[in-house]
């Protein structure tokens, strides 16, 4: 919970509470947000952060909070009496404004700060929050998850706030740094590539720092007693993976497969966009895979627990490194254009099973049209989706996001000929990197790419409640009642895989 402090009265008020300067003051803090259509209370309005530099003291229990310092670079984009940050799940301890320190309350979810002075439009500000960050509570609502041996984080779609202040919206994107003390015989692996360690007899403290902006949905810190797998993938590029440390020898034969993964993803869309990359696997039950930007999480079973079939798993792997383009490098803009993400993911896992398991695309395309018209009903067409269930975040990953978003992209290349969609992907993942996109914007560079106006193709498959004809295949049907086998087809990959 927000530990609150409120300014008790302004100093003109101490001197004379009259009715007139009563009314003059601020209004009770409320929450705002962005406005986003699935999340509309995600997010702040009025400033652009630059960078978080965030410190955790972990004292070797994960079902104790951890003391915390946030703070966060930020340009404001008008002028702000107040400023709103998304956090919940946390005591605030103090907050300083440009060094001087400033009143607070909670709101629903935000943290709202009372400056010393109103925040001029176009100027830096530098928030520092001194809090705690608590990793207790119901695995469903996101933010740390509590792991065999220490903690990971699972930020998707909107739980970054119960870890550290922020604005935590994909359309905020900015660079990270993370300062982690912890006991001697923890390891910590965090986003990007690590800058400093300091030791004592007790503690070790870390430091790793993005070399790329970052959406906070992505962040990643691994407290535990892991084993940290060093290798080099293409080009040199430094890979690490982070494992249980009595896992590591069992494990090599998946995390050895991921440097040709790289090779094979790159000959699809080009270099890889980031400075490092690798596989982080937890002792955790999540029921999902995540894309954390340069640390992909696993959950230790699926290597394991021999469940899945090796194609399978290979193609999950290829999954979440997809992302590293496909979301991460090119982040949403909204939550609606989520079909982007998980829709190219999909897409590039199904194509790595035909080519490397002979898992035909064109079968998992038929399957998934058979079940679309089911899958938009329950779900909505793939850019407007449905609102999640209240208290069920996660079930806005639903098939519908997933092979039903990858069917577009099957329809698509379909349309304009393999040779014009590949330029396609190559060039979104190019221009748009390190940046935010839109399903405009998408839309908009195909119709480019291909010399033609797809404005009615898209139309009719992104936001139709029926499926369009598939060209190149008009004896395929969709079944809009459903039936099992719809649930089947994109159960075992929505489970599998929350972002």
């Amino acid at each position: 919970m927000l530990h609150t402090s409120r300014r008790r009265l302004r100093a003109a008020l101490l001197a004379a509470a009259s009715a007139t300067l009563v009314a003059a003051t601020l209004p009770s803090p409320e929450p705002l947000g962005i406005g986003d259509r699935l999340f509309p209370e995600l997010g702040n309005p009025g400033y652009d952060v630059l960078q978080y530099d965030i410190s955790l003291t972990y004292k070797g229990r994960n079902d104790k909070p951890l003391d915390a310092v946030t703070k966060i670079d930020a340009w404001s984009t008008r002028r702000l009496d107040r400023v709103n940050l998304d956090f919940t799940h946390g005591e605030v301890r103090s907050v300083m404004v440009n060094d001087t320190p400033a009143d607070f309350a909670g709101a629903g979810e935000d943290l709202v700060i009372d400056p010393p002075g109103t925040i001029p439009e176009g100027s830096r500000m530098e928030i520092t929050v001194t809090h705690t960050s608590d990793p207790r509570g119901p695995k469903s609502a996101g933010g740390w998850v509590r792991t065999g041996d220490g903690l990971v984080m699972a930020n998707q779609a909107d739980a970054a706030h119960r870890v550290f202040p922020s604005n935590d919206h994909p359309s905020d994107k900015a660079y990270f740094t993370f300062r982690v003390t912890a006991p001697r015989d923890i390891t910590v692996v965090a986003n990007g590539r690590r800058v400093a360690r300091a030791w004592t007899d007790k503690q070790t403290s870390w430091v790793y720092r993005t070399s790329h902006p970052m959406a906070t949905e992505l962040a990643q810190v691994s407290l535990g007693r892991s084993a940290v797998v060093e290798r080099e993938g293409p080009h040199g590029l430094p890979l690490r993976d982070v494992v249980p440390a009595a896992d590591r020898d069992k494990l090599e034969r998946w995390l050895k497969k991921t440097p040709d993964q790289m090779k094979w993803m790159e000959a699809k869309v080009g270099r890889y966009p980031f400075e490092t990359y690798g596989v982080l696997v937890a002792d955790a039950e999540t029921g999902f895979e995540l894309e954390t930007q340069t640390l992909s999480l696993f959950e230790r079973s699926v290597f394991t627990s021999g469940t899945f079939p090796e194609w399978y798993v290979d193609s999950i792997m290829v999954h979440e490194l997809a992302h590293q383009w496909f979301g991460n490098s090119v982040s949403p803009r909204t939550w609606s254009d989520l079909w982007l993400n998980e829709g190219h993911a999909s897409w590039y896992e199904a194509l790595y099973a035909e080519e490397k398991a002979k898992k035909p695309l064109e079968t998992r395309m038929r399957e998934a049209y058979a079940h679309s018209d089911a899958w938009r009903a329950a779900g909505g067409p793939p850019a407007a989706p449905a609102a999640p269930a209240p208290g069920q975040k996660l079930s806005l990953f639903r098939p519908v996001v997933y092979d039903g978003s990858a069917l577009v992209l099957y329809a698509l290349r379909k349309e304009i000929g393999k040779a014009v969609f590949e330029r396609l992907e190559r060039r979104w993942v190019t221009e748009h990197r390190n940046a935010t996109a839109t399903t405009e914007d998408f839309t908009r560079l195909a119709s480019a790419v291909a010399g033609r106006d797809l404005s009615a193709f898209f139309q009719a498959w992104l936001y139709g409640k029926k499926t369009p004809p598939m060209p190149g295949h008009p004896d395929w049907r969709s079944d809009a009642a459903g039936d099992s086998r719809a649930k089947a087809a994109g159960g075992v990959r929505g489970p599998m895989k929350s972002g």
